[in-house]
């Protein structure tokens, strides 16, 4: 005889599992709509640069981190924007700088940048005066600064992170309760570590 009858027939109905399959890609695509914050409430400042592999170094995936990244991963205007955004609005609860060694923001002069840009602004006819720096706000100009200023190249990279973790920290516009921590990939090791420290016996630094 069968033992059929003897086995438990509960059972997840087939349009139960595809009905939390469909609930589940719905949050997914609806997240910000439906207000679910990123998997780990996290926002990640970093650089550009193709090199570092930002979800990698901090065994992120998919869903779980906001990724802002720019040249030098600076701690800028947009960044300040779209981090006070997030911190007010979506829930986020952490900020994680990312900058690295052998930085092409420190791969030239100061000087040497801004002649190549004011270089380049001449040669287009353009007066740096009046370029926009802001499509949405083309009030928004250099003003009294420099090119090198606006540019914000890096002497030490260490420094250079640990200041911007000190600015976001104590940015007006960034919620006190927000944990804001820095961290320097090395190209060289391949490894990340704390500014101030140091894993490859020798990394690049700025040339003069």
């Amino acid at each position: 005889m069968s033992d059929t009858s003897d086995r438990d027939h509960e059972h997840s109905h087939v349009h139960e599992r595809v009905d939390e399959s469909v609930d589940a890609h719905d949050d997914w695509a609806r997240r910000r709509r439906k207000g679910i914050p990123t998997d780990e409430n996290l926002l990640v400042v970093a650089c550009m640069d193709e090199r570092i592999p930002v979800e990698d170094a901090l065994d992120l995936e998919l869903g779980d981190a906001q990724i802002y990244r720019n040249a030098g991963g600076k701690v800028t205007d947009d960044v300040i924007r779209s981090a006070a955004l997030t911190t007010n609005f979506f829930e986020t609860d952490e900020i994680v700088v990312v900058n690295h060694t052998d930085c092409g923001m420190m791969s030239a002069s100061d000087d040497d940048v801004a002649a190549g840009l004011e270089a380049q602004a001449e040669a287009a006819g353009v007066d740096l005066d009046e370029v926009d720096l802001d499509p949405a706000l083309p009030e928004l100009d250099i003003g009294d600064a420099s090119v090198a200023e606006w540019v914000r190249m890096t002497d030490d990279i260490d420094e250079a992170c640990a200041a911007q973790v000190e600015f976001l920290e104590n940015h007006e516009l960034i919620p006190d309760g927000v944990t804001v921590s820095g961290y320097v990939y090395e190209v060289e090791s391949g490894e990340l570590r704390r500014p101030g420290e140091r894993v490859a016996e020798e990394i690049s630094e700025r040339r003069a």
